[in-house]
């Protein structure tokens, strides 16, 4: 994975860019000046009275825990971390004495951890018998056992099984209960099994929060009534990057070159919209957008379009960043897409923040197609890899590497010390994707070409293994890569915040990409879009 390395020495903060919002369709808060010092005024009232909650208070960080999932807690970092701070200098006391309950503990552990600090799993350990296991008389603690699944979200590889048995007991036993709930707190339960804040995206699940809790308290309509306005700001905003990136595409003219091809511009839109959730940063989501189709335009190229020799001289073509005389009219269109769209992100990152990526960007092109050609020569040749070896390849086939080094870029983030946290944190991200991807949930594709499958390789190798047991090995091996993607993100290190939750936000988006029906389509992901996009009319999207 030599692309990898191209992020082991680049680090470095820079400011960033404002968006400013345009005309809005919002029925409820348009952007106009009164409501939008509305809009403003409602931050300032929440932000007073966050500082007026007593420190080190259990309210602090329920107040912080609805914040971040209402989606409003970028608003409030500085102030977060502040908070938090204080929390972590008693931690000691908050997290281990007994005279604090199972939520109480649960809640605090997991936002401590989720802001990198440092707090061991051990202290669930005063919620165990003399067995070693979780009490039995938790059982009936249904707000606890929810706040301890959360928590064991957070799991990391140093956590000596802790978490992973908090996971299965809090599942357990919430699931056991469901059946014996009112309607109201059995949506609780299940939207908590369901969507994990820590492996959900805010944005796109929020409406549930807000359908699954009485908001009782005054702090609580009020940070209400802030994500309501908030939702229709980003609706604005959404709604111009939405236009931005349809009018590039259709003057592309690549969907009418390709017809089997797929012409999914707001589906592809939707991870920049995953990745990059500050409102300001609208031309970093625009301009990931247009790597990221062309990720998709390309694997097609080389799994339904192109011959084996065609792929061939299309890759040494990436790798040369010249085209070539003997490529077909749509490689050599699809070349010279590629080729703009890299100088045009290595044009806005030199403009923003003075200095020029296009040799780091060109590197990521050329070991994305050189993996896509290595799959090739597989599929053309009969030739079965080992599951391992395919898993190495497919991390970078997968797109995630590439993409995510122009976002890097795209972020700010250039020249520095150097650290191999990059290189973990995108490997571990790409892996989730593949290995999600492979479980052959991807079934809307509906082409002729060849795709190989990481359980299907490993099958092979093993010896009267059923589909079950190959399937709950992938998962094991999500499991494992989601603990090593925490350990990079909620660790100290030198990799930016953005960045890291850029990537968090990538692995969270996954289920929902490939979670297909039997119709070829994503319900999840579809009522997500329903309610984030309502202005939008067309079925653009699948």
């Amino acid at each position: 994975m030599a692309l990898l390395h191209v992020l082991s020495n680049i680090i470095k903060p820079a400011q960033n860019p404002v968006a400013v919002p345009r005309e809005s369709t919002a029925p409820n808060y348009p952007l106009n000046a009164p409501n939008m010092v509305k809009y403003q005024q409602k931050q300032l009232e929440m932000s007073h009275l966050l500082e007026q909650v007593q420190e080190g208070s259990l309210k602090e960080v329920v107040i912080i825990d609805s914040m971040q999932r209402f989606g409003m807690d970028h608003y409030f970092e500085d102030q977060i971390t502040q908070t938090l701070t204080q929390q972590y200098k008693h931690s000691q006391t908050l997290l281990y004495s007994s005279d604090h309950d199972l939520y109480a503990a649960s809640l605090r552990f997991q936002l401590l951890r989720q802001h990198g600090f440092h707090v061991p799993a051990d202290v669930f350990n005063r919620f165990k018998g003399e067995n070693l296991k979780f009490k039995n008389a938790l059982s009936e603690d249904i707000r606890g056992l929810m706040s301890l699944h959360e928590a064991s979200h957070l799991c990391i590889e140093d956590d000596k099984d802790i978490l992973d048995e908090a996971f299965l007991f809090s599942t357990n036993f919430l699931t056991a209960r469901l059946p014996h709930l009112d309607d109201f707190h059995a949506s609780m339960v299940q939207n908590t099994l369901n969507y994990p804040y820590h492996k959900s995206l805010a944005r796109f699940t929020k409406i549930n929060y807000l359908k699954t809790h009485n908001l009782e308290k005054d702090w609580e309509k009020l940070l209400a009534d802030l994500t309501r306005m908030d939702f229709n700001v980003m609706q604005c905003i959404y709604r111009e990057e939405i236009h931005q990136v349809f009018k590039w595409w259709k003057e592309l003219g690549l969907s009418e070159e390709l017809k089997l091809a797929r012409n999914q511009p707001l589906k592809w839109y939707l991870w920049s919209v995953a990745m990059v959730t500050n409102p300001t940063l609208s031309r970093q989501r625009i301009e990931i957008t247009k790597p990221i189709s062309l990720v998709y335009i390309v694997d097609d190229i080389f799994d339904v379009y192109g011959t084996l020799d065609e792929l061939i001289l299309f890759t040494e073509a990436i790798n040369r960043w010249e085209v070539a005389d003997k490529l077909p009219s749509y490689m050599k269109m699809c070349f010279k897409v590629i080729q703009d769209t890299t100088h045009e992100i290595s044009n806005v990152v030199y403009q923003e923040f003075g200095w020029n990526p296009i040799d780091h960007l060109k590197k990521a092109w050329a070991s994305l197609c050189n993996a896509f050609l290595t799959e090739a020569k597989w599929f053309a040749s009969g030739h079965s890899p080992r599951a391992e070896e395919y898993l190495k390849n497919g991390i970078t086939s997968s797109g995630i590497p590439m993409v995510l080094t122009n976002l890097f870029f795209l972020l700010g983030y250039g020249e520095s010390t150097g650290t191999t946290d990059v290189e973990g944190i995108i490997s571990s991200v790409a892996a989730i994707l593949r290995l999600l991807d492979d479980l052959g949930t991807a079934e809307d594709e509906e082409q002729e070409g060849n795709d190989g499958s990481y359980m299907e390789y490993y099958m092979k190798e093993q010896q009267g293994w059923s589909l079950s047991d190959g399937r709950q090995h992938v998962l094991d091996k999500v499991s494992k890569e989601w603990k090593l993607l925490n350990k990079h993100c909620l660790s100290p290190t030198t990799i930016p915040t953005s960045f890291k939750t850029a990537c968090l936000n990538v692995a969270r988006l996954v289920p929902m990409m490939y979670a297909y029906n039997d119709n070829h389509r994503l319900p999840v992901l579809e009522e997500h879009v329903k309610f984030m996009f309502s202005h939008n009319k067309e079925d653009l999207m699948w």
